[in-house]
């Protein structure tokens, strides 16, 4: 009979009581007791619908209040010395590893987060030294295996596998040169023989032991390490199904069917062309064959089908018991139910399948196989055909319009009209940007009252120009903001938008959005991806309007922020009927309408986002070529509609970019953004070995987290980029937006002070700390800290001063900027003349 199995389900909630658990936590309004309460109603839920749905394999231990990945480490005691010993509760240590904490006296920084793969999922980075200490602090996999059969729940148990938990991790900083996390599995095994041994005996008959990187071209290196870890776990271990997801095995299968394991999960979404291989390669073992053939990436309804013809050949090969039907991956990436979607129309909503949904296709699709006779069986292939007769109909209409567009595409049309060194001096005549110009990557903080008056314009509540004139003062606060603290180049911190790619999906021809179709990025933070499901145009300008009247309140530089194609492809849940190539350059062509709008509005800097441009590239790097080339082109297709005195930003985050940068550079963008902080400035290494011609500003600080850094940070943050970049090219800016924080934290909280040679400013913010040490470290070789603070930070502060006090606002705005480019042009011209500056007594001391 064959087997059916879900690899893992969303922890959210099904109305994000997780996020709204784990928040109140963190802000000391419930207490731990109270969270693990709601964690422990959140999995029962989960456990109870994949069972109710028919699933033989339902799993249990992949929940996290954070991040799986974090979970492991913390239970295996890979915890980095810098959280050890702050008298913290295991689940504040816990916290302050995902999110880093600053209060009570404990002030230290989050680790690192990456992209987990090629998916949207962040996961916190494991650090490993020589002096690693492995030990099981607590066995959460066999904790809520044992409390789901307390429920009457049999499941199977997830485990992330030994080697991918290592490859997946990095050095330390505490590590030696050279060392490598992978030596430590030697002293890792006793610790997964623990954990296992104690699963069997709790009575569990199978483990899912995840290793993800077994779709990688590099797991091949690791085939005898491989070997070794399975050979000793399987004999202690329940049946081990080693599963692998996102992508093929290829050559790896041919040492992964010689391990002692019990069976194998193969991704058939992403990699349905495997199948022979992989059949191949196990057939003259024992192995059972777990078949992803049900998306756990993506929600479309599954073509049942296709689905029954790859299943059937695994039968017919290996036979029904040697079988199981699953979902690709956890469906971890996908809503939890279409049930709460009250919104879309009958023929949108029978298009799709959410996690609960897809929980039942895998049952019966199963049952199918198995030669079930059952009606309930029968009627849900026939509804199946019909709904997917119905999508493959409206797949085929198009918009010809749209299509003649993308095939009249030319290369002229990827390109700017001058190289960029013309291109700088042209923009410099119009932005008069000083030297290290600040900024930052666009959002301000979502409060609760712009999230209170969008729900308002949405139900009805309020007007159009109730709401227009709201945003408005929105926007003028932001703006007098950063003027207030002496940003050179402005954003106007974008309060109109929900999401910064569901706002552009919604003014866009070709989306469909949900209302409750939440998915986890990172920790609490739940993204809600629009669904393409047609060609995709631009009916008008999407941001113009805003950009502009931000523009006009202020005589300093507005960037207009756009999400770029590739990106907003990503992150949205996109067609599977059409190519990803096609998708991206309709979306590219809508841009660039909108960045030509921009510039004819006035706005003389536009920011495209590409965040996701790594994120997107496919595992194998054999398949990297295509990618690029269509995801760089349609970047430069959006952006190279302008003159030359327009400045194009890029900010990217969260991913490896050094294996890319070549095609980073080959973006052409005017500045680029880059986070750098929270994956401790390593990318400055890869602008050292490939060089970079063009403007770039990496972030000196982590927006994810809510603690703000002290001054040194930032300091040596600046001073390490001036060891390897121009000072030419340099911007300074955070890591990313702003949105996720609040304004206490944005403002910068009052212990962030200057170093102690120094007096004490006004309230310290974060973003004067930005500035200051912009000034302070790239003058750093001639005038000491202590010298410059006096002048240049009273200068850069003046607007808090008592010349606030005394004269009006514009007068004031005006001789504060005009001391600034006196301070600034003194600094440069001493520099220059290699001498050592004396301060003059013009500029004003604090409180003066």
């Amino acid at each position: 009979m064959v087997a059916s199995s879900v690899l893992g389900f969303p922890r959210i909630g099904a109305n994000r009581e997780v996020k709204k658990a784990v928040e109140a936590y963190w802000a000391g309004k419930i207490t731990a007791d109270q969270l693990t309460q709601a964690a422990a109603d959140v999995k029962k839920s989960n456990w109870t619908t994949v069972k109710a749905k028919g699933v033989d394999f339902v799993p249990s231990g992949e929940f996290s209040l954070y991040d799986h990945v974090l979970d492991h480490s913390a239970a295996f005691n890979v915890i980095p010395k810098r959280y050890v010993g702050l008298g913290l509760s295991p689940l504040d240590v816990y916290f302050a590893m995902g999110r880093g904490r600053q209060a009570d006296g404990v002030d230290v920084p989050a680790s690192e987060m990456k992209k987990w793969f090629d998916s949207n999922y962040h996961f916190v980075v494991p650090e490993f030294s020589d002096e690693t200490d492995f030990k099981l602090n607590f066995n959460k996999a066999v904790e809520e295996y044992k409390e789901a059969k307390a429920l009457g729940i049999e499941t199977r148990p997830v485990v992330l596998g030994p080697v991918s938990f290592l490859v997946l991790g990095k050095a330390s900083k505490e590590a030696k040169a050279g060392f490598q996390p992978i030596s430590l599995l030697p002293k890792l095994l006793p610790v997964y023989k623990q954990l296992l041994a104690d699963l069997k005996a709790a009575g569990a008959e199978w483990v899912q032991v995840d290793e993800p990187i077994l779709v990688l071209d590099k797991a091949a290196e690791y085939a005898k390490e491989f070997t070794s870890a399975y050979t000793e776990l399987a004999p202690v271990a329940p049946k081990i199904l080693l599963t692998t997801y996102f992508g093929r095995l290829d050559s790896n299968v041919n040492f992964v069917a010689k391990l002692p394991v019990a069976g194998l999960h193969i991704d058939l979404d992403r990699a349905p062309g495997q199948l022979d291989q992989v059949l191949a390669a196990v057939k003259p073992t024992n192995i059972v064959l777990s078949l992803g053939v049900v998306s756990g990436r993506n929600i479309w309804k599954t073509d049942f089908q296709a689905a029954l013809n790859l299943g059937q050949k695994a039968v017919d090969a290996l036979g029904q018991d040697r079988v199981i039907i699953a979902t690709s991956s956890s469906l971890l990436h996908t809503p939890v139910t279409l049930e709460s979607e009250k919104k879309l129309t009958p023929e949108q909503k029978d298009w799709f399948s959410f996690a609960t949904e897809k929980a039942a296709e895998v049952a019966t699709l199963a049952k199918a196989l198995s030669g079930s006779q059952d009606a309930a069986v029968s009627k849900a292939l026939e509804e199946n055909k019909t709904s997917i007769a119905k999508r493959r109909e409206f797949e085929h209409t198009s918009d010809d319009a749209v299509r003649k567009r993308v095939a009249a595409i030319t290369p002229e049309m990827l390109e700017r009209k001058s190289p960029f060194a013309v291109r700088k001096e042209v923009q410099a005549k119009h932005l008069h940007l000083p030297k290290f110009p600040t900024t930052t990557i666009g959002s301000f903080p979502q409060t609760k009252e712009i999230r209170q008056a969008r729900a308002k314009f949405t139900k009805g509540e309020i007007t159009e120009q109730e709401y227009d004139d709201f945003l408005k003062k929105e926007i003028e606060s932001v703006v007098r903001f950063q003027e207030r603290i002496g940003l050179d180049l402005l954003v106007h911190g974008e309060p109109e938008r929900n999401d910064m790619v569901q706002y552009f999906g919604e003014h866009l021809n070709g989306f469909v959005f949900t209302q409750n179709a939440w998915v986890q990025s990172y920790g609490s933070r739940y993204v809600r991806p629009p669904i393409i499901v047609s060609d995709v145009s631009r009916p008008g300008p999407i941001t113009v309007k805003w950009s502009s009247y931000a523009q006009s309140v202020t005589k300093l530089p507005m960037k207009g922020m756009l999400t770029g194609p590739v990106t907003i492809l990503n992150w949205s849940f996109p067609r599977a009927d059409v190519s990803r190539e096609l998708q991206s350059k309709q979306l590219a062509l809508a841009l660039r309408d909108e960045v030509i709008d921009l510039e004819k509005a006035g706005i003389q800097a536009i920011q495209v986002d590409e965040p996701a441009i790594r994120e997107g590239l496919p595992l194998r790097r054999s398949d990297w070529d295509e990618y690029l080339k269509w995801a760089v082109d349609s970047f430069k297709l959006s952006t190279a509609g302008v003159t030359d005195a327009l400045q194009t930003h890029s900010h990217f985050c969260y991913s490896d970019f050094d294996d890319i940068f070549p095609s980073i550079q080959r973006l052409d963008a005017d500045v680029i953004s880059i986070e750098a902080s929270k994956s401790d400035m390593k990318l400055l290494n890869t602008f050292k070995q490939y060089g970079y011609s063009n403007q770039i500003g990496p972030g000196v600080y982590d927006i994810h987290s809510p603690r703000v850094p002290g001054e040194q940070e930032i300091k040596d943050r600046v001073a390490a980029m001036l060891a390897i970049l121009p000072d030419s090219l340099l911007f300074i800016n955070p890591d990313c937006g702003l949105k996720t924080r609040g304004w206490k934290e944005t403002e910068g909280k009052p212990n962030v002070r200057r170093s102690a040679t120094s007096s004490p400013p006004p309230a310290g913010r974060a973003r004067r700390t930005l500035k200051r040490h912009m000034s302070c470290a790239s003058t750093a070789n001639w005038l000491t800290y202590s010298e410059l603070s006096t002048a240049a930070c009273s200068v850069l502060l003046t607007l808090e001063s008592k010349l606030w006090r005394d004269v009006d606002e514009d007068e004031a705005l005006r001789r504060a900027l005009e001391q600034r480019y006196t301070l600034k042009t003194a600094l440069t011209q001493s520099r220059d003349a290699g001498r050592t500056a004396v301060w003059p007594g013009w500029c004003p001391t604090e409180g003066a």
